[in-house]
C-alpha cells in the first residue's frame, strides 16, 4: 500500500502546481479586492492644458493713423462740433478736456507737474498752508485767500482725515516737520503731499497761492495725460494758446526722460462735458471751413 499511497500524493501535488491561480472574473465581486476592481474599471483622466496667455506688449498699444482713414479735425472745426453738442448749457460750468496720448512704455517713468495757463479755466482752489501758527508766513497766507494755515494743528486734522482743501502748500521752513510728522500715507494717494517736484514746498507762499488761481495740474496715467484746457465762452485764440502751452510743457518733459525711457506725443483729444472727443489733427483752421474763429467768439 505504501507505493499507491506515495503515488496518489506525488499526483495530488503535480494537479496542485499545475492550478491555474483564481483570476477577478472566477471570483465573485464580493470577494474581489478593492484595488483590483477599481483598477480594472477606472477611467483615463485627461488633463486640459491651461491655455497660453499672450504676452503683454511692454508699451501701450498705439493705433497708426496714417495706415487708417481715421477722422481729425482742425481746433475750430473741433470747436464747432462741441459747442453745438453744448447748446442751453451754462458757458461757465461747461469745460474743455484735453486727453493726451503718449507713446512711451508701461513701466517707465510717468509725467507729472503742474502749469500756469495763459487764460485761466477758472477752477476754485482750496489751498491749505503748512508753515509755523502765528508768524507772518500765516498771515500773508491767510490775506492771501488760504483756508487753512498752521502746522502742528494742521497736523492733527490730516491725521484725522479732516481735508477740506484741494491742494496743499508747504513753506519751505516747515519742510521737516512735514517730513516728520509721517503724513505720506494720507496724502499720497489724494496727490496732496508737498513736495520740491510739484513746486508745492515754496519760499514766497502769498505768491503761489495767487499763482495756482489760473494753473492746472496734470499726471500721466496708462499713457495719457488728462486735464481741463478751458471754458466753452473761450474763443478759438484763447483755446489754442492754452493747448499750446500744455503741449510746448508736455513734449518739454517728455525729451527730458526720454534719456532713461523713449517717450512722445501720440494723439490730442478734444472733448467737453457733454460731447463727443474729436481728435485734433494739430491745424488751427482748415482751408475752406465754413465756419471762421470770429463765429466762434460770441455767444452762443
Amino acid at each position: 500500500m505504501a507505493p499507491v499511497d506515495k503515488c496518489l500524493a506525488s499526483m495530488a501535488r503535480l494537479s496542485l502546481s499545475q492550478a491555474a491561480r483564481p483570476t477577478v472574473s472566477m471570483v465573485p465581486r464580493f470577494l474581489a479586492p478593492a484595488a483590483l476592481v477599481q483598477s480594472r474599471q477606472a477611467s483615463v483622466v485627461r488633463v486640459k492644458k491651461a491655455p497660453k496667455k499672450k504676452p503683454v506688449s511692454k508699451d501701450f498699444r498705439r493705433h497708426n493713423f496714417d495706415k487708417t482713414d481715421f477722422p481729425r479735425f482742425s481746433l475750430v472745426e473741433a470747436m464747432r462740433i462741441l459747442r453745438a453738442y453744448e447748446v442751453g448749457q451754462p458757458p461757465s460750468s461747461i469745460k474743455y478736456d484735453l486727453a493726451i496720448s503718449l507713446k512711451t512704455a508701461r513701466s517707465g517713468p510717468v509725467i507729472k507737474s503742474s502749469l500756469r495757463l495763459p487764460h485761466a479755466v477758472g477752477t476754485d482752489w482750496r489751498i491749505a498752508v503748512i508753515c509755523k501758527e502765528g508768524s507772518e508766513i500765516a498771515s500773508a497766507a491767510a490775506a492771501a485767500g488760504a483756508v487753512a494755515v498752521g502746522e502742528q494743528s494742521l497736523f492733527e486734522d490730516i491725521r484725522k482725515e479732516n481735508i477740506n482743501f484741494d491742494r496743499l502748500l508747504c513753506h519751505e521752513d516747515s519742510e521737516k516737520a512735514l517730513q516728520k510728522a509721517g503724513l505720506g500715507r494720507i496724502l499720497g494717494p489724494k496727490g496732496l503731499m508737498p513736495s520740491a517736484r510739484m513746486k508745492t514746498i515754496v519760499s514766497d507762499v502769498a505768491k503761489s497761492i495767487r499763482d495756482s488761481a489760473g494753473s492746472a495740474d496734470y499726471r500721466e496715467r496708462m499713457g495719457v495725460i488728462r486735464l481741463a484746457v478751458g471754458q466753452l465762452n473761450h474763443t478759438p485764440e484763447q483755446l489754442k494758446a492754452n493747448v499750446s502751452a500744455i503741449l510746448a510743457k508736455i513734449k518739454l518733459e517728455c525729451a527730458e526722460i526720454s534719456e532713461e525711457s523713449h517717450k512722445e506725443v501720440h494723439d490730442v483729444v478734444l472733448s467737453t462735458t457733454n460731447g463727443p472727443a474729436l481728435s485734433l489733427s494739430g491745424k488751427f483752421t482748415n482751408e475752406g471751413e465754413a465756419v471762421t474763429p470770429e463765429q466762434l467768439s460770441g455767444p452762443m
